[in-house]
C-alpha cells in the first residue's frame, strides 16, 4: 500500500496536453495493477496530484446535456475559448485562468476504496481550506461541489468537481475559483444547474488578487491529513 503522492505543478497547460497527461498516467497505474493481479505480485502502484491552470475552456461530462453550453461554435472562437466533452461524471463547467484545478489520480487501493467517501474528502480539503480565510463553505445537498450560503437566495458555488473512477484509479478532479473572470460562466448553465451563482475566493474577500500559492499550500495540507499522505 503506497500512501505516497508525487506532486507536479503544470503552470498554464492547455486542456487537451492534459487530459492526454491525465490518461497517460491513469493508464499506466490501471495496467500496473491488471498486470499484478495477473502475476499476482505485490508491486506499489503510483499515486500522482497535478496543479494546473488551463487557458479558457468549457467540458461537458458524459452525462451533461450539450444545451447548457450558450454559445456556438464561431461564439467559442471570439471569446477565445475551448470545448470538449469528456469522460468525467457530471455535467457542464468551465476552466480558466485564476483558476486552482487539481487533478488527483490515485489508486484509491493505496487508501480506500469508497468513491462517496473521496468526493467528500475532496470538498472536506477546500472547505477546510476556505475556512483559513474566514469563508465559510459547505456542500450543497444533492450538489457535488463546494458552495456559499446555501439553502438562501444567495447561494454560490465556488469549486467544480467531477471525477472519473475505473478500477479504483482516479482522474480529473476539482476547479476552485481562486482569481476567476466570472463573466465566463455567464456562457453556461454551470454543471447544469439553473438560478443558482457562482463566486470566486477574491470577489468573497473583497480583494483584486489572492496568492495562489498560498491557497495550493493550504489544500495541500488539508489533503495530506485527510488522505493520511505524504507528498513529494
Amino acid at each position: 500500500m503506497n500512501k505516497t503522492i508525487e506532486l507536479q505543478d503544470l503552470g498554464h497547460k492547455d486542456y487537451k496536453q492534459t487530459w492526454d497527461y491525465q490518461e497517460q498516467l491513469f493508464k499506466g497505474i490501471v495496467e500496473t495493477k491488471i498486470k499484478n493481479r495477473r502475476e499476482e505480485a505485490g508491486l506499489d502502484t503510483n499515486n500522482y496530484f497535478l496543479f494546473v491552470e488551463h487557458p479558457h475552456v468549457y467540458t461537458l461530462g458524459k452525462s451533461g446535456d450539450l444545451s447548457n453550453l450558450l454559445l456556438n461554435e464561431e461564439q467559442l472562437t471570439e471569446k477565445g475559448a475551448t470545448f470538449y466533452k469528456i469522460n468525467r461524471g457530471g455535467d457542464i463547467t468551465y476552466h480558466g485562468p485564476g483558476q486552482v484545478v487539481g487533478y488527483p489520480i490515485l489508486d484509491l487501493e493505496n487508501f480506500f476504496t469508497d468513491i462517496h467517501k473521496y468526493l467528500r474528502f475532496l470538498e472536506e480539503m477546500i472547505i477546510l481550506s476556505l475556512s483559513e480565510y474566514g469563508i465559510k463553505a459547505e456542500r450543497s445537498p444533492g450538489e457535488t461541489g463546494v458552495w456559499l450560503d446555501v439553502g438562501t437566495p444567495f447561494a454560490r458555488k465556488i469549486c467544480a468537481m467531477g471525477v472519473r473512477a475505473s478500477r479504483w484509479v482516479t482522474m480529473h478532479g476539482f476547479a476552485l475559483n481562486v482569481n476567476a473572470n466570472l463573466g465566463y460562466f455567464d456562457n453556461i448553465i454551470p454543471c447544469g444547474i439553473r438560478g443558482k451563482a457562482v463566486t470566486s475566493l477574491n470577489v468573497e474577500l473583497g480583494v483584486e488578487q489572492v496568492s495562489v500559492e498560498d491557497i495550493k499550500e493550504k489544500l495541500l495540507k488539508h489533503f495530506k491529513s485527510l488522505f493520511e499522505a505524504e507528498f513529494f
